[in-house]
């Protein structure tokens, strides 16, 4: 194998196609909506569930 054929394996090898560039720019804004979809999820639980009474949670029985 000569080496300008080397050469230009490797060269193009490192650069991104425009499809490569495109399927990770959607790949991240499909990652986006899935975080912000979650965190909305989140947020809506923490709304439904009432907090706990101050009192609840602070002592540990064990004599059972």
């Amino acid at each position: 194998m000569e080496m300008s054929s080397v050469s230009a394996l490797t060269s193009g090898m490192g650069s991104p196609g425009a499809a490569d560039v495109v399927q990770l720019t959607v790949l991240k804004k499909a990652m986006d909506i899935k975080a912000q979809g979650a965190l909305q999820l989140i947020q809506a639980a923490s709304n439904i569930i009432p907090s706990r009474p101050p009192h609840l949670g602070n002592s540990i029985d064990t004599v059972a």
